[in-house]
């Protein structure tokens, strides 16, 4: 997955010519859906108090214009600044990280790796979880036979290095996800490939040419910024993370603009709302600076 995904030459993100985002690519994220998001995310991030404001997986480059310091840092290949504070934003950066697969065999874990068989990749099980991979099956999974899960240990290192860099300041991640209790509707899995907006389980096929994303463990990813640190404000739908940014005015400044580009900053935001906002979660922390 992350060669699929990551290498310089051939992966998805990072291949000469990428555009995975967009009509033309395979996939929407709420920072698309413009000027509206970046409006009421600048929205937030004035509430919090913040001034300098750091894209943590450069992903929302189109929200630069809403900040006066804005700071882009490739969360896979770019280092965070060495001590800061601010507000750190994360879209859809954990969904998009290198998992391991795991499926519960005669009441062990087996690693689910990939080989190369007959011209073509496919599944083989083969090989026990590390001390690591155990503590976090035995925390997060559900213990049924034949079912399938995704263990995703970069997200703890990735929160680590940002506890040991940052000060003080909010740390928001938008992401969709599931907790352990939804996790009963996912047997298979949730890895998952996406192309030219359509989702598959064909997750080996052309590796390189198409999004690969496995849901986000929302227990897993809270507690782990709990243990370094964070502390937990809110997890709430997108919805309802975008509604109190603009409830102090009734979404007045969000929308404010002359016809008919008002009537598509309303299109935008019953988008963001009504379709995405249901679907993404939110959840933000806080960060306070050591006495």
């Amino acid at each position: 997955m992350a060669e699929a995904l990551y290498h310089p030459e051939l992966g998805y993100y990072t291949r000469p010519g990428a555009q995975p985002f967009g009509p033309e690519g395979d996939f929407y994220t709420a920072t698309q859906v413009q000027p509206v998001f970046g409006r009421l995310v600048a929205q937030l991030v004035k509430q919090c108090g913040e001034e300098h404001f750091i894209d943590w997986g450069a992903g929302a480059e189109a929200l630069r214009p809403f900040f006066g310091s804005y700071t882009a840092v490739d969360a896979r290949r770019g280092a965070l600044p060495d001590r800061f504070r601010g507000f750190v934003f994360a879209n859809e950066l954990f969904d998009a990280l290198p998992v391991d697969v795991f499926v519960r065999r005669d009441g062990v874990w087996v690693e689910r790796r990939v080989t190369f068989q007959h011209g073509e990749f496919a599944w083989m099980d083969d090989g026990a979880p590390s001390q690591a991979q155990s503590e976090w099956l035995a925390r997060y999974a559900l213990d049924q036979e034949n079912f399938i899960i995704e263990v995703n240990l970069e997200a703890d290192r990735m929160l680590a290095e940002l506890a040991s860099r940052m000060e003080s300041g909010w740390l928001l991640a938008i992401d969709y996800g599931v907790t352990r209790r939804e996790l009963i509707r996912f047997p298979e899995g949730t890895l998952m490939s996406y192309r030219r907006h359509a989702a598959s389980d064909g997750v080996l096929d052309s590796p390189g040419d198409h999004d690969l994303t496995a849901h986000v463990h929302f227990d897993a990813l809270r507690a782990s910024a709990q243990a370094h640190g964070f502390r937990e404000e809110r997890f709430e739908s997108m919805a309802s993370l975008l509604l109190r940014a603009g409830e102090a005015d009734r979404f007045a400044s969000v929308l404010d603009s002359p016809e008919p580009m008002a009537a598509g900053l309303r299109m935008q935001l019953k988008t963001l709302l009504f379709g995405m906002g249901e679907t993404f979660r939110a959840v933000m922390w806080r960060r306070e600076k050591a006495l």
